[in-house]
């Protein structure tokens, strides 16, 4: 995956939170559409992660292919 469709994998994503946070604004969202926006939440930050692993592997002029997609538990234990 190189990072023009990793950008749009984003896209695609934060487009599909807007729509389900939008679609429900004032009624709350079911149980399973809170499962699904998680899923999405997480596969946001998983995606922006691979980005920022490229980048930088690319700004300290290594190959941008040791990048890789880290796991859920990794990306949601980052400090903010």
């Amino acid at each position: 995956m190189d990072d023009q469709q990793i950008i749009d994998h984003i896209t695609t994503l934060a487009d599909e939170e807007k729509q389900l946070e939008e679609q429900h604004v004032g009624t709350g969202l079911s149980s399973e559409e809170e499962q699904r926006l998680g899923r999405i939440q997480v596969s946001l930050d998983q995606m922006w992660d691979l980005l920022r692993q490229r980048r930088a592997l690319r700004s300290a002029g290594r190959p941008t292919d040791s990048a890789s997609l880290r796991s859920a538990d990794t990306v949601e234990g980052y400090r903010q």
